[in-house]
């Protein structure tokens, strides 16, 4: 039997959400606000958020009036995010690595570190292809992911976060060209593990995917604040691509 990819089990897990429930409503408006205010989106505008998970930017966005398709690998993050399902706003499980609606959006959105997950380096490659392909002529692709460099400088090696009666003890390494992140915890007396891998992809790695895809890369920020990208101290690196026009 073929063992799962680790973001199978990981993201279908409630405890990923407990993990990250710092992940807010108010942070997403706060983010989508900032992209809207820079894209200039047109009101009737489709959207795609690719690796949506729950659909809280799929929310925010929704609340824009804007046509919004969220997809995610994890069925459990779907059937929760379908409970606010709008005419305007649906969800999907799919996995980004596969085609989907062709020449569809004007925008699409990868956000909060959502690409990277695969064994297969060229997998990244192949979710380049497909968003440029289910992209309008002239549509953008937004992608944010951490600034390598930076976290690289300041990981941590080891720490505990509570989250109510879990303690969860995570330590992180650098390894084969990806952070590696081991999570274990104890709940009503049974031990638990998960772990995250996701590759070190650098500003030439988006460019190099991009460019086979037929994007070109049109502007880049560091933060959610949209500020200017600082290889050396930015926290994010989120990138904004452009579909050439054939």
């Amino acid at each position: 039997m073929v063992k799962a990819e680790w973001y199978v089990d990981w993201f279908n897990s409630p405890y990923y959400h407990l993990l990250y429930d710092k992940r807010n409503e108010e942070e997403a408006n706060l983010f989508i606000n900032n992209l809207c205010s820079k894209i200039q989106l047109k009101d009737n505008a489709f959207i795609w958020d690719l690796a949506c998970g729950r659909g809280r930017h799929s929310l925010a966005l929704g609340r824009k009036g804007f046509q919004v398709i969220g997809t995610d690998l994890s069925e459990n993050n779907i059937h929760e995010a379908m409970t606010n399902s709008t005419a305007k706003l649906d969800f999907f499980v799919h996995d980004m690595r596969t085609p989907f609606k062709l020449n569809y959006f004007d925008v699409v959105f990868n956000l909060f570190t959502s690409i990277g997950y695969f064994k297969n380096f060229n997998d990244n490659y192949l979710v380049f292809k497909n968003v440029a392909n289910s992209l309008k002529e002239n549509g953008l692709f937004v992608v944010d992911f951490f600034n390598v460099d930076k976290i690289q400088e300041t990981i941590k090696p080891s720490y505990v976060e509570q989250r109510g009666e879990v303690t969860f003890h995570i330590k992180k390494t650098i390894a084969q060209k990806a952070i590696l992140k081991r999570i274990e915890f104890n709940k009503d007396g049974k031990d638990y593990y998960f772990e995250e891998s996701v590759s070190l992809l650098k500003k030439s790695d988006f460019e190099e995917f991009a460019g086979r895809a037929g994007l070109t890369i049109c502007d880049i920020f560091g933060n959610y604040q949209l500020q200017n990208f600082d290889v050396l101290h930015s926290e994010r690196l989120i990138l904004f691509f452009k579909k050439q026009e054939k």
